[in-house]
């Protein structure tokens, strides 16, 4: 898809830099501007596209539509509208008592909790345009079901007496569902492009300047004899090392490629990368605001589990 940009980028390196694609800072170089590049094209049009759709699902809409469904069933749709409602740690607090004041099951909410970091438009961008559509679509459909296992277990703990007791009291009301025209959606999906451009850059960038380091520099016989798909032990290790981290899934996806072209275990690379942004160590303090550590480490320790296992299944297919 990207072969003109990645030939058009060596042609600056080669005669404007004067660098060998060879060398090591010409391979990291090269790296930087074209990932850099590529990854703004597809993010640009996907943030757009599914924030088009994203239009549809405002908080309020996204409770309506939770409170209808039951059972798996609510576990499934809560992971769907993951997809396309926008997540992150700031909102988890907010989230998470309006689900509860809906009278949502705890399994149910933590459905949606689990996916909706993971999946977005910004994540299978960044995917579809380093992997493909394989991967990409794998990525999504893994996500969802992480969210609906982890919420399925979490449910069968009956683990409500861990929420806080004030969240059980507290009223936040309802805000009536805005109807948007088509033009109000363009305009929203604009906006939501240069909000989250605004928000994601200095991660992006420093991303894949970690990419490029480890495209460029890394030692790939290390890396692919310590984490490649045949060590049994590199899908924990690098969960357990993702957890206590912070970023998004667009500053992590760029070093999971790096990674992978220095011989790391696909599904290596996307534990850490889900763990990091499923996982986050800020998102686990705002959320103990209204859970208590039991919920939180049965959380952390169902949503972990269920990302090795997917670690483990990426080596295995792909």
């Amino acid at each position: 898809m990207f072969d003109w940009l990645y030939k058009l980028i060596e042609l600056l390196v080669v005669n404007v830099f004067g660098l060998s694609m060879e060398s090591g800072i010409g391979s990291s170089v090269h790296f930087f501007f074209y990932d850099t590049i590529k990854i703004l094209i597809l993010l640009g049009t996907m943030i757009f596209l599914i924030s088009y759709v994203r239009s549809y699902f405002p908080a309020e809409r996204t409770k309506k539509i939770l409170e209808k469904f039951g059972g798996i069933k609510g576990n499934i749709m809560a992971s769907l509208l993951g997809i396309v409602t926008p997540f992150c740690s700031c909102s988890s607090v907010p989230l998470f008592i309006g689900f509860v004041e809906a009278e949502i099951p705890l399994g149910v909410t933590f459905s949606f909790l689990i996916t909706s970091p993971i999946v977005n438009e910004a994540a299978f961008a960044i995917l579809l345009a380093s992997f493909g559509w394989k991967v990409a679509l794998i990525y999504v459909v893994t996500g969802v079901v992480v969210g609906v296992i982890g919420g399925i277990i979490i449910d069968k703990l009956h683990l409500e007496n861990q929420v806080e007791e004030y969240v059980y009291q507290l009223k936040m009301g309802s805000k009536p569902i805005e109807e948007l025209t088509r033009k109000d959606r363009v305009n929203f999906a604009i906006q939501n492009v240069k909000d989250i451009f605004k928000r994601v850059w200095l991660f992006l960038i420093i991303g894949i300047a970690i990419g490029a380091a480890i495209h460029g520099w890394a030692p790939e016989e290390i890396l692919s004899q310590y984490a490649g798909p045949d060590n049994p032990l590199a899908v924990l290790v690098a969960v357990l090392c993702g957890i206590p981290l912070y970023s998004n899934a667009l500053g992590t996806i760029p070093i999971a490629e790096a990674l992978i072209n220095k011989g790391v275990g696909i599904g290596t690379a996307l534990a850490f990368m889900m763990a990091v942004t499923a996982l986050s160590a800020p998102e686990m303090i705002l959320l103990r605001k209204v859970i208590k550590p039991k919920l939180i480490a049965t959380f952390v320790a169902v949503t972990g589990t269920a990302i090795i296992i997917v670690g483990y299944l990426f080596n295995i297919i792909l």
